[in-house]
């Protein structure tokens, strides 16, 4: 076993850890406010949909800063825990969120959770040499620029070329 820390090659590892540890301690932090079983990604949805009023689920996507998949997801699951509702949009295929009146009535705890979690975020930062916030922000933007399986594809073209198995036909 090596002295060494891990590099690049764990990297979406210890980003998982990372998310665990942040993610885990807001969630403890829902359940001493009285609310198991809430999870830190609702949060951001149900602040727009209080600021907005209801929105579909490609506005939410794009004001909380996740794919469309990831905010259908989080309505999913919102749905089943009761604090959003769905509605036929205009186009058939759209459907709109809306707040029930039970998440309205976490509002107060929502808003006071989420100041205090931002600045303890900002204290955190603080201790770090680089804000990760913005190392996050320039990583997402580097993706963009170039995925992970093109980078993978410089280094390694073997791995993408051609494969006649994946390509065929199914029996």
């Amino acid at each position: 076993m090596s002295d060494r820390a891990p590099g690049p090659e764990l990297l979406g590892t210890r980003l998982r850890h990372l998310l665990e540890l942040l993610d885990g301690d807001v969630a403890a932090l829902y359940a001493d406010l009285g609310l198991p079983g809430f999870r830190p990604r609702y949060t951001p949805v149900i602040r727009v949909l209080a600021r907005t009023g209801p929105a579909s689920i490609r506005d939410l996507a794009a004001a909380t800063g996740v794919t469309h998949s990831a905010a259908s997801q989080t309505v999913a699951q919102l749905t089943r825990d009761q604090l959003v509702t769905l509605a036929p949009g205009a186009d058939a295929r759209q459907r709109i969120v809306h707040l029930t009146e039970r998440a309205e009535s976490l509002l107060p705890v929502l808003d006071a959770e989420w100041s205090a979690t931002t600045a303890a975020a900002a204290r955190f930062e603080a201790e770090l040499s680089y804000p990760l916030s913005r190392l996050v922000d320039e990583a997402l933007d580097a993706l963009r620029r170039r995925p992970m399986r093109q980078r993978i594809a410089d280094v390694a073209p073997q791995l993408t070329a051609h494969h006649p198995d994946r390509d065929r036909a199914p029996d």
